[in-house]
C-alpha cells in the first residue's frame, strides 16, 4: 500500500488452495484494512453461499461475478454493470474457483499463500492478471513456499498418495499404477524446484513439457466451445484469411499472423514450439517479426483479442484489402511476407539450437530442421490492417 508497483494501484489477489485458509486470512486482514486504511476486501471460495465483502449494501450481498467486477472495474466494465456502486475492492482473497476464465488484469500483485502441488495451477493463477490489455506497466507474482524443505513437502504428499493407491489397488484388483505416479512425482518436483530456485521465463522452460502447457487450457476451452457450436472444421480449405483492425495499444500492429503446418511427418516433436507441427508467426508490414513461433501464449492471446466474438466481416477493411489485392488476384505482397515469416522462423530455430548446445539436457540442433517454404502448408492467415486515417 505504501509503495505500489504501479502508481495508485493497490489491488492485490491472495490465492489459497483451502477455503478454511481463505476464511482465516479474511478474518485477519479485512477489518484492519477497512479500519486503518479505508480499503475494502472480499473473499471468494466457490461455496454455495455469497462471497464475503466489507462493502455495506442494502441488498443481501454481491455474487461472485459482481465481486470480481468491483475488484477489476476496468476489465469487467463496472460502469455498465454496477453503475450505482461507487466503491471498489482492493484486496481479493480467493481459492482456485477463480483461477481460470477470469479477466482480473486491473490487479498488479498476486500472492500464492500456499503452493499448489500442481505447478500448472500456479501459472493458471498468475494468468488472471498476466493478460493482454493490462493497464499496468509491470506485475508481480509472489510465492509463499512451505516452511519445511521442498523435499519433505513432496515426499510427504507422495507417501500419503501412495498408501491411498495401495488401498485402492488392493480393494479393486486393478493393476499397480505406482510406477507411473512416481514418474509424475519426479517431474512435478523438478518443476517446483525450478520455480523456487530460479528466475525463469515461464514461457521458456525446457524440461520436457512446459509447466505452462495447461496455461493454454483457456484457448482449448474456446476451441471446444466453437466445435460444439459449429462442428469440426474438417472441410475448410487451406489458405483462408480474415481481416481485423490494428490496435497498437493491445499489441496489434499492422501486419499478418500466419498459421502454418510443418509437412515433415517424420518429425514428432519440437523442443521450442509447443504447437508443433503447427506454427504461428506474426510479422509487420515490413516483414519484421513481431512475435515468433515460440511465443505461443502471446500469439494466442493476440488472436483471441482480435477475433473472439467477431462473427461478421468488417466491410471497410474488406473493401480496402480487395482494392489493394485486386480481389485477391495479386497476393505478391503477402507471399513475400510469408517467405520472410518462414525465414524468421529458421533464424529463431538456429539461435535456439546454438543455445541448446551450451545448455544442460538434450540439444535441439539437427532436430526438426526447417529448410524453407516447401516445408510448410499455409492453413490460414489474419491480416491486421491499419485504421484508415480520418480527415
Amino acid at each position: 500500500m505504501a509503495n505500489p508497483i504501479n502508481p495508485g494501484n493497490r489491488k492485490v489477489i491472495i490465492f489459497t488452495a483451502f477455503a478454511d485458509t481463505a476464511s482465516y486470512l479474511y478474518e485477519q486482514l479485512a477489518p484492519e484494512l477497512r479500519g486503518s486504511h479505508g480499503l475494502h476486501a472480499a473473499m471468494v471460495t466457490g461455496g454455495t453461499g455469497l462471497p464475503k465483502t466489507t462493502l455495506k449494501t442494502r441488498r443481501k450481498g454481491y455474487d461472485i461475478q459482481e465481486v470480481l467486477t468491483l475488484f477489476s472495474p476496468q476489465s469487467k466494465s463496472k460502469v455498465s454493470v454496477l453503475p450505482d456502486e461507487p466503491a471498489e475492492i482492493d484486496l481479493l482473497i480467493a481459492t482456485d474457483c477463480i483461477s481460470e476464465g477470469q479477466n482480473l488484469q486491473d490487479c498488479d500483485y498476486l500472492i500464492n499463500y500456499d503452493i499448489h502441488w500442481n505447478p500448472v495451477r500456479i501459472v493458471q493463477r498468475f494468468g488472471r492478471v498476466d493478460r493482454i490489455g493490462s493497464p499496468n506497466q509491470c506485475i508481480q507474482l509472489v510465492n509463499y513456499w512451505p516452511d519445511i524443505s521442498l523435499d519433505e513437502y513432496i515426499n510427504l504428499k507422495e507417501r500419503v498418495e501412495s498408501r491411498m493407491t495401495i488401498v485402492d489397488v488392493t480393494a479393486t484388483g486393478d493393476d499397480n499404477v505406482l510406477s507411473s505416479q512416481a514418474n509424475d512425482v519426479a517431474y512435478r518436483k523438478e518443476q517446483l524446484k525450478r520455480l523456487q530456485e530460479e528466475v525463469i521465463e515461464l514461457e521458456d522452460l525446457k524440461t520436457g513439457v512446459s509447466i505452462t502447457d495447461l496455461g493454454l487450457n483457456e484457448f482449448r476451452m474456446d476451441l471446444l466451445a466453437m466445435v460444439k457450436h459449429y462442428g469440426e472444421p474438417i472441410n475448410q480449405p487451406s489458405g483462408m484469411h480474415a481481416l481485423v483492425p490494428a490496435n497498437p495499444a493491445l499489441g496489434l500492429e499492422p501486419g499478418v499472423i500466419f498459421a502454418l503446418r510443418n509437412l515433415n511427418n517424420s518429425v514428432t516433436t519440437d523442443q521450442q514450439n509447443r504447437l508443433h507441427p503447427y506454427y504461428l508467426v506474426y510479422v509487420n508490414e515490413q516483414g519484421h517479426t513481431l512475435a515468433s513461433h515460440i511465443d505461443v501464449k502471446r500469439l494466442l492471446d493476440l488472436l483471441r483479442t482480435c477475433c473472439k466474438g467477431q462473427q461478421e466481416p468488417i466491410d471497410a477493411l474488406c473493401r480496402r484489402f480487395n482494392e489493394a489485392t485486386q480481389d485477391g488476384q495479386n497476393m505478391a505482397n503477402y507471399s513475400e511476407l510469408l517467405s520472410q515469416a518462414i525465414g524468421s522462423m529458421m533464424a529463431v530455430k538456429e539461435e535456439k539450437d546454438i543455445d541448446s548446445l551450451f545448455g544442460g539436457g538434450s540439444t535441439s540442433a539437427l532436430v526438426n530442421r526447417i529448410q524453407g517454404l516447401d516445408d510448410f502448408e499455409l492453413l490460414a492467415f489474419i491480416v491486421v490492417q491499419a485504421q484508415e486515417a480520418h480527415s
